[in-house]
Formats: structure tokens, C-alpha cells, sequence
């Protein structure tokens, strides 16, 4: 199993073990805010953190974890332009596979520009790109998400992430993959299966699922659980493999 979202910066040593222990491989961890980002050299130094200090946590228990890093919406610091300028270094390292998470919380021009910005660059690397939903406006700030994204980048290159039944519906026409986040607050394990059911015209091959724990309320076993529901649910076990594994490694190069 791959666990294709989660911020492994906030997690205990313990967590990578027992995700081992359930038989998660792999998982890709995601900038984020994880404090006041107030300055560039906070996050820079949070990005240098996940590449030097949280990779090798995860590998000391079993857990091979790649990164993904970007300026997240809540991330945006006065001095932003520093850390894009630098950017395009961190993704050249080998331990970064994706830029991300990137994406609108409010859709304010200033995160529509720097999402804007990260995309075209993105596009021009030809790097995969994981984009945050928000929990608040999710579907209207979720509109204009996909409209910034068909507009700056090549869709087949991007996840869109957090994806539940309030916006799944505006994924139908949407070219690249879709991220299931199952986490307490946002989808139990049952409502993530629930909603995959009623969606029986879209591509398996399109999703991928992921746990985003973090410092919110998380479950490191989101996955393997989720796999379990859809055990008992009857799905077929190759279209398990695919939305608990092979979709992520794919997509990711895992």
C-alpha cells in the first residue's frame, strides 16, 4: 500500500512503524504550513527539514517516503517570491518526486497568482503536482481550482487532493487524478466507500488514497482500513491494488 498524502513533519517516530507494521510501503509527505510561515527562511527551512530529518524517521522504520514541496496557500509569506525563486533547486533533488501542495484556500489573487506561478513551472519541468483543496468554500474555491489549472498546466500532471462527495461530481471532466482523503473531520473509511461506489463511471485508475495525517485529528492507518471496507464491501481485489497502490506509484514514480 501506498499512503499518497501526508505531513510527516508532525508525526512521531512511532506512526511510520505501525503504518509498516499494516503494510503501508510507502507514502509521499507535502509541504505544508505546519507553523506561522512569516518568513522565507522558515519555509525553506521546513523543506529542508522534510528532505533531511522526516525521510530518514520514516526509513529508519521500514517506510520509504518521498516528498513533494511547494508554497502551500497558507504558506504565502511576505518575502514569497524568495522562496519560488529558489524552488526549481528543491525540486531537482532526488528525494522530491512532485511539487505540492499547492492549490487555493481562499482563492485571494495573491494565492491565485502563486498558484498560478508554481503551475506554470510545474508545466515547464514536466513535474507531477498535488493540489490542496479547502475545507471552507470547498466547491466554489474548487471551481475556480480546476479553472487555474486547465488554464497553466498540462491536467494529466496534477492530483487534486481531499476530494469528497461535496465536489466529485466537478471531477468528471477534470484529466488528471483524484486524491481520496481519508481522515476524521474530512471522510471515515466507510464514507470514502460509500462515495466510491456511486461513482462506478469514472476510472479506477484516476484515484489514489491517502490519510493527510498531520497536526489535525489523523489516522495513520486511514489506508489499510480503507482497504479493509473495500474488502468487505466485495470490491474486486485489483481494483483495490490500484486505488491503494499501483495509482500512486505510477503517478509518482514510487
Amino acid at each position: 500500500m501506498i499512503d499518497a498524502h501526508i505531513h510527516a513533519d508532525c508525526r512521531p517516530y512511532e506512526d511510520f512503524e505501525s503504518m509498516a507494521i499494516a503494510g503501508i510501503e510507502s507514502a509521499l509527505t507535502l509541504a505544508h504550513d505546519p507553523l506561522k510561515m512569516s518568513a522565507s527562511a522558515v519555509v525553506l527551512d521546513h523543506f529542508h527539514r522534510i528532505m533531511e530529518n522526516d525521510i530518514k524517521r520514516a526509513e529508519e522504520n521500514g517506510l520509504t517516503l518521498k516528498a513533494a514541496l511547494g508554497l502551500h496557500p497558507r504558506s504565502i509569506c511576505q518575502d514569497y517570491k524568495l522562496v519560488l525563486r529558489k524552488l526549481p533547486w528543491f525540486l531537482d533533488q532526488d528525494m522530491v518526486v512532485a511539487l505540492g501542495e499547492i492549490g487555493l484556500e481562499t482563492a485571494s489573487n495573491l494565492e491565485r497568482e502563486v498558484f498560478r506561478t508554481q503551475l506554470e513551472m510545474a508545466n515547464e519541468l514536466d513535474m507531477k503536482v498535488a493540489v490542496h483543496t479547502p475545507r471552507k468554500n470547498k466547491r466554489e474555491v474548487t471551481i475556480k481550482t480546476l479553472s487555474i489549472i486547465r488554464d497553466n498546466i498540462d491536467p494529466s500532471l496534477v492530483v487534486v487532493d481531499h476530494v469528497d462527495p461535496s465536489i466529485i461530481d466537478l471531477m468528471v471532466d477534470f484529466e488528471g487524478m483524484i486524491g481520496v482523503t481519508v481522515q476524521p473531520q474530512k471522510m471515515t473509511p466507510t464514507e470514502a466507500v460509500e462515495m466510491l461506489e456511486k461513482i462506478e463511471e469514472y476510472d479506477p485508475g484516476r484515484f489514489m488514497l491517502d490519510s493527510d495525517m498531520s497536526s489535525s485529528p489523523s489516522d495513520p492507518l486511514s489506508v489499510p482500513k480503507t482497504v479493509h471496507e473495500l474488502k468487505m464491501a466485495g470490491w474486486d481485489d485489483k481494483k483495490i491494488r490500484m486505488l491503494s497502490h499501483e495509482n500512486a506509484a505510477h503517478f509518482y514514480g514510487l
